[in-house]
Order: structure tokens, then C-alpha cells, then sequence
């Protein structure tokens, strides 16, 4: 539950008030990926749905049926109107497309290889903030003025950012506001939304990293 996209999935179900059984999956083992996740998702992803024999893979994509399967009457997290429901569709994929993207194009490659990260790729994040900013302008939250599914999503990515200090979400004042009310009003914030354990794992696998190429080096 480390990665902000399974964090995103564990928000949006405390939102929808849908209780999830979490399975382990040691994302750094080939054989634990194997057992538990190739009949499920071929590619072999965290997070994978498992809804009694119905497989899903993708974060966005495992939010979107969350909601779809078990939000009830009350629609609001993600509105049934073709319009309003494609505001929140756009954000959870401007979530995927962008904001996500750009964090994990920039960070996940030093996380995982040692690449140093390039000042383009910094600047690209700081481009998704700037255009988020202004998409926040005049509204509560990402979707407009109620929460919605998107919030969770997006939360969990601005959250995983923070905490591994990539830029100063306080500079980015819409941003930074829409951030505190998502932490207020979506249910079981820091329950679902541990950030500081993506960079617990983040810092295991960078020192992990560095000890295999001393040895090898050695």
C-alpha cells in the first residue's frame, strides 16, 4: 500500500464506504508478483482488484468500478450526468496522464536505477502543479464544488510528492488548500493515505540499491 496509486484505491473506497481485505505483495520479488498477481493482472501490478473472481488491474479503473458497483443511490461521488461525470473523468486521468506521470517519470527511475534526475523532468512537474493550480481556480475541489472520486485519486499523488519533498506544494496555493480539505473530508485520511510509507520503501530501495552495486563493485 505503498505507492500512491494503491493509496488512491484505499481513499476512494473509505469515500465510497467499501471495506477492502489488502494482500501483501513484495513488488521487489519476481516469484511473489508470479504466485499472487499473473492470474489476476497480467501485468503483474499493485494495485489489482480481486471483487470475488472479478480481476481488475489500474488504479483509475478499479476507483471508476468501486463507485459504479457500490456508491448506492446517493451519486455524488461520481455523478451519473454524462457531464458532471466527465468532469471527474477528467481529472482522474489527468491524474494518470499528467500529474502522476510526471512524478513518476522523474522520481521512480533514481528510486529504482540510480538515474539522476534531469531538470526537464522537474520541470515537468512543476508544470502539471501549475496547470492544476489554475483547473482549481474558483472550486473546492477537483471536480468542482462537491468531492468526488478524483480528490482521492489526485490526494494520493500529491501526498506520495510531498513527502519525498520533489517541489513546495505551498507554492502552488490552489493546490495547497484543495490538499487541506481533501485531508479534512475524506474519511480515514491518514488511515488509507500513509504517505510515509512510500518513502520508507522509497529510502529501503534506494539503500538496497546502493549495497548491491558496492558489492558488485567490489
Amino acid at each position: 500500500m505503498e505507492s500512491s496509486p494503491c493509496r488512491g484505491v484505499l481513499l476512494a473506497a473509505s469515500l465510497i464506504g467499501v471495506r477492502l481485505e489488502l494482500e501483501w505483495v513484495d513488488l521487489r520479488s519476481e516469484e511473489d508478483k508470479r504466485q499472487k498477481l499473473e492470474v489476476k493482472n497480467p501485468a503483474k501490478q499493485v494495485p489489482t482488484l480481486d471483487d470475488n473472481g472479478y480481476y481488475l488491474g489500474e488504479s483509475r479503473a478499479i476507483i471508476m468500478y468501486l463507485a459504479n458497483e457500490y456508491m448506492g443511490s446517493d451519486d455524488s461521488l461520481y455523478p451519473r450526468d454524462a457531464k458532471k461525470r466527465g468532469l471527474v473523468d477528467r481529472m482522474l486521468f489527468f491524474d494518470m496522464g499528467t500529474l502522476f506521470k510526471s512524478f513518476a517519470d522523474y522520481y521512480l527511475p533514481f528510486m529504482f536505477a540510480g538515474v539522476i534526475p534531469t531538470q526537464r523532468r522537474l520541470d515537468d512537474v512543476k508544470k502539471a502543479f501549475a496547470v492544476f493550480d489554475r483547473m482549481l481556480a474558483g472550486s473546492d475541489y477537483a471536480a468542482g464544488d462537491a468531492i468526488t472520486i478524483a480528490d482521492a485519486a489526485l490526494a494520493a499523488t500529491v501526498s506520495t510528492i510531498e513527502v519525498v519533498e520533489v517541489l513546495n506544494i505551498e507554492n502552488y496555493p490552489n493546490v495547497w488548500a484543495w490538499y487541506g480539505r481533501c485531508k479534512e473530508n475524506l474519511p480515514d485520511y491518514e488511515q488509507a493515505n500513509p504517505a510515509v510509507e512510500f518513502e520508507k520503501f522509497a529510502i529501503a530501495v534506494i539503500t538496497d540499491r546502493k549495497k548491491r552495486a558496492e558489492s558488485q563493485g567490489q
